[in-house]
């Protein structure tokens, strides 16, 4: 895979900027060019003869006139106006705006770059639990998780998307003891049963939906429950045999609820490795942190001290800026935080990562932070390749996380049923597929409700929180994913009857406004995919499409395809499907299927 295929506008005008500052002496790097934010300013503007000048102790406005004047000519450009202090504000010509057209169409990955140095990435953007049911908590770290796999496998990384299930704490202790409590005659309890264990597990999700919460709650009631749910929990990371056997029972079942409900968003995971895989590296781990001094005795447990400064608190007292990562509690046990080092260990050792993305609620950052701070101290994995992606809360309309109409956690599965009940009633309400067969009519109100889930949430910077307004997010009309659906199914349309009278895309030629603007919307492409990349933030990419599907929409109304003849008729057809393209690769790394027929 090449590191780039067909580069945007910005990036071949740069060479003749480049040229041109080199030509005064000053450094071609000034020559970038960014998109004009208005049309009156031409299609680029360029800021560099400002800086230039400073730098040569020259008039900004001079420098700027030097360098317009040795572009003129340059068959990228129709003219370059100097502007203020010195903005040069740059028109394309004609001819650069169809040949970057011809371009795009001709490139099967529609303009979208590779990153020069791929990495081996782990995005761990899952979290789910043993015995628990996902909730609403779990959605937006499966959207954009899933959002950063596709993006950055698409520009050239070697990419695991990892679930990191949670299947080896206290809570899998509660459930031995609450299966032992309801079915006490099971072979996984008799100590002295040589096996074979049975194969069928003897509890359902149900069961374990129903068994959790109540040993939890007990758990939290009664010390001597507590402490028989941890002495479970010890047997079975010592290896118990009945104790691994029924375990195995709860993780099977427990996963098979997790991929449906996953595979109904179109999440899949590469990895679905749980604490228990790097539950065996945490002996050595601690000895080696022992042996390099880096534990440090804390009230009677073993951290590492991870703070690089001493702060003033709002109470006016200092302390370090990071509380130590605990590795070794006062029992002896390992921690949430020694799980987590280890993993990256895990990481480093059996898949060889160069980067860890953890896609996780921003409330968890200290805790990230300790973790980043060790690993880096330890020499397991440098703290700049290590990344919390954090994201806000998906809230509801009192601007709180988001609950059940009783103040209850909404389990995912539920919202999923709920807002493909919203779509599919919207649909019909609006006569969408109304001549279609039964089972495509539910695929497409499927695929109306996720898009509708999914660019609600992905429009947004992660890091802000956002209302959940479900009639809202379900319109065809603005800035929603059905909008989208409906405008990457109307190019589609299109296509199937220029297909059904025998017409076929020809060379592109731009010469109307609408047609410009719209290949000025394609060239957006690969910066919106480089931000959206670089900076671990898919609402670049989202706006992209919103932006592309509109500015099509204007395209389609100034400018007849079909309605058109011979080669402004071609050249309108290979716009449209240059755009479905695009619109629809584009919607894919946000993990958006479209439908064929609405």
């Amino acid at each position: 895979m090449t590191s780039q295929t067909v580069d945007d506008l910005s990036a071949r005008l740069a060479a003749p900027l480049g040229a041109a500052f080199a030509d005064l002496g000053l450094d071609p790097a000034l020559g970038q060019a960014q998109r004009a934010q208005k049309p009156e300013f031409g299609d680029f503007q360029c800021n560099g003869a400002l800086a230039g000048a400073k730098a040569a102790g020259r008039n900004p406005r001079e420098v700027a006139a030097a360098v317009a004047g040795r572009l003129a000519g340059h068959g990228l450009i129709e003219r370059v106006e100097v502007a203020g202090p010195g903005f040069l504000n740059i028109t394309l010509s004609a001819d650069a705006v169809t040949d970057q057209a011809r371009l795009l169409a001709a490139d099967p990955r529609s303009g979208a770059d590779c990153v020069a140095n791929p990495r081996r990435v782990v995005v761990d953007y899952g979290g789910p639990n043993v015995a628990k049911p996902m909730h609403v908590g779990h959605l937006r770290a499966a959207i954009i998780g899933e959002s950063l796999k596709r993006i950055a496998r698409h520009r050239g990384d070697t990419v695991w998307g990892d679930a990191h299930f949670g299947d080896w704490g206290y809570q899998m202790g509660l459930l031995i003891m609450a299966v032992r409590e309801e079915q006490p005659d099971l072979p996984y309890f008799d100590a002295g049963f040589t096996g074979p264990y049975p194969e069928e597990s003897p509890v359902t999700l149900a069961d374990l939906d129903r068994l959790y919460p109540l040993a939890s709650a007990r758990g939290k009631a009664d010390p001597e429950v507590r402490d028989a749910a941890r002495k479970a929990t010890a047997e079975l990371q010592a290896g118990r045999p009945g104790y691994i056997a029924l375990w195995k029972h709860f993780v099977v079942v427990s996963r098979a609820a997790l991929v449906r409900d996953y595979g109904t968003l179109g999440v899949a995971f590469d990895l679905w490795l749980g604490e228990s895989d790097a539950d065996p590296l945490i002996p050595g781990m601690v000895a080696d942190l022992e042996e390099r001094g880096l534990l440090q005795d804390d009230a009677g447990a073993r951290v590492v001290f991870v703070h690089e400064k001493i702060t003033r608190r709002k109470d006016g007292s200092e302390g370090p800026d990071l509380p130590p990562l605990l590795v070794v509690s006062s029992e002896g046990s390992a921690m949430y935080g020694t799980t987590d080092l280890a993993t990256i260990l895990y990481r480093v050792r059996e898949l060889g990562a160069e980067q860890c993305l953890y896609v996780v609620d921003k409330r968890q950052g200290d805790h990230f932070e300790q973790v980043f701070r060790a690993a880096d101290k330890a020499g397991y994995m440098p703290r700049a390749a290590l990344e919390h992606i954090a994201f806000g809360t998906m809230n509801g309309t009192d601007g709180r996380p988001f609950k059940t109409r009783d103040g209850g956690v909404l389990k995912l599965a539920d919202l999923i049923a709920t807002v493909t009940a919203a779509a599919t009633a919207k649909i019909e309400e609006a006569g969408v597929g109304r001549d279609l067969p039964e089972a495509e009519r539910q695929d497409i109100a499927l695929k109306v409700g996720m898009a509708a889930l999914k660019f609600a949430d992905l429009q947004n910077f992660r890091g802000n929180d956002y209302v959940f307004d479900l009639d809202r997010f379900l319109s065809f009309e603005g800035k929603t994913g059905p909008y989208l659906l409906y405008a990457a199914v109307r190019i589609k349309s299109i296509l199937r009857k220029a297909a059904e009278q025998g017409l076929e895309p020809g060379p592109i030629t731009v010469d109307h406004p609408a047609e410009r603007k719209l290949v000025m919307a394609l060239d957006g492409y690969a910066t919106a995919l480089r931000g959206a990349h670089d900076k671990r933030a898919p609402h670049h990419l989202a706006e992209h499409c919103y932006a592309l599907a509109s500015t099509f929409s204007g395209f389609y109304t100034a400018c007849p395809i079909l309605g058109s003849d011979g080669a402004v008729r071609a050249s309108r057809l290979a716009l449209a499907a240059l755009t479905l393209t695009q619109l629809e690769a584009a919607l894919d790394l946000l993990g958006i299927a479209v439908p064929e027929r609405m």
